[in-house]
C-alpha cells in the first residue's frame, strides 16, 4: 500500500506502543493477564461511562465493522454480545494482536489491514459501522466518513468518537500550558503540532496527526446521515489538577459532559 506520510506516521506510532499497551506494564503483552488489565482500567479507571454510551450490548446478531480496531478491547465487548464483528486497522501489529486475542478468548471475528479512507467492502455491508479515536487522526476523516455511510445499510448507525476541540484538554493543556506558557507557539508550532507531540503516548517519537473537532463541526462531518446525535464525555480528576478537591462529583459528571476530551457521534443513515 502506498500511503501519505501522515499514515506512515500512525502506522509507526501503533505499530511500536499499541494502543493502550502502555497502561499495564506488568504483564507479557498478549496475555490473558495483559488484556484482562488493560480492560478493567479502560472500563474502570479511565472511561466507566463507556460500555453505556458505547451501547456494547444493543447489537447482538448485528454485522458490526470497526474502524481501526487498535488492539480489539472494544470490538471484543461488542462480539461478546452477540455482534458478527469485522476489525480493519491500518497497522499490521494491530491486526495481529487483535486476531491473537479473540482467539486467546474463543471469540469469534474477522480481521484485515485496511485504510479506513477506503473501506474494502461493498455498499450496504453492515448494520453498525464504530470508530473510536481513530479518524481524527487520518488526512481525510470527510472522506473517511463518507465511506461509513457507503457501507452502512439504510437504518444502520454508526457511532465514532472524535477528540473535542472545546474540551478542557485542549485549552488548558495544549494551548495554555504547552501553546502559551510553554512558549511552543512562540517556537513557530501550532496546536495541531503540539498534539502531535503530546497526545498519543510513545517511546518512539512517530508523531501521528491529530486533529480536534468542535459539537457542530462534528456534526457537518456526518451531515449526509438522517440523524446526528452528539455527546461529550471523558473527563478525569486528574485533569483538574489543583480544583479537583473543590468539584463535587456531581459537578464533575456535569463538566464531563461539556468539556470532555471526547465527541461521540451515533449517526444513523
Amino acid at each position: 500500500m502506498s500511503l501519505a506520510e501522515e499514515k506512515v506516521r500512525a502506522r509507526e506510532q501503533w505499530g511500536q506502543d499499541p494502543c493502550g499497551a502502555e497502561y499495564d506494564r506488568e504483564h507479557e503483552l498478549g496475555t490473558r493477564e495483559f488484556f484482562d488489565a488493560i480492560e478493567r482500567h479502560r472500563y474502570t479507571d479511565y472511561a466507566p461511562w463507556m460500555p453505556r454510551v458505547m451501547e456494547f450490548e444493543k447489537f447482538r446478531g448485528a454485522r458490526l465493522l470497526e474502524v481501526g480496531c487498535g488492539i480489539g478491547t472494544d470490538l471484543l465487548q461488542f462480539a461478546r454480545n452477540g455482534a458478527r464483528c469485522v476489525g480493519i486497522d491500518l497497522t499490521p501489529r494491530s491486526v495481529e494482536i487483535t486476531r491473537h486475542r479473540f482467539n486467546l478468548y474463543g471469540t469469534k471475528g474477522d480481521f484485515m489491514i485496511s485504510d479506513g479512507e477506503h473501506l474494502p467492502f461493498r455498499k450496504e455491508s453492515f448494520d453498525v459501522v464504530y470508530s473510536n479515536g481513530v479518524l481524527h487522526h487520518t488526512p481525510n476523516t470527510a472522506g473517511a466518513i463518507r465511506e461509513v455511510h457507503r457501507v452502512l445499510r439504510p437504518g444502520g448507525v454508526a457511532k465514532v468518537m472524535l477528540y473535542h476541540r472545546n474540551s478542557l484538554n485542549y485549552w488548558i493543556e495544549i494551548v495554555l500550558r504547552r501553546g502559551l506558557l510553554g512558549a511552543e507557539f512562540l517556537r513557530g508550532r501550532s496546536a495541531e503540532e503540539i498534539m502531535s507531540r503530546v497526545i498519543e503516548h510513545s517511546d518512539h517519537g512517530a508523531r501521528p496527526l491529530v486533529k480536534v473537532y468542535s459539537r457542530r463541526e462534528a456534526r457537518d462531518l456526518f451531515s449526509q446521515f438522517q440523524t446526528v446525535t452528539i455527546q461529550v464525555e471523558q473527563l478525569t480528576r486528574t485533569e483538574l489538577r489543583f480544583l479537583s478537591p473543590l468539584i463535587s462529583d456531581y459537578m464533575l459528571n456535569r463538566l464531563r459532559k461539556t468539556i470532555g476530551w471526547n465527541v461521540i457521534v451515533t449517526a444513523i443513515k
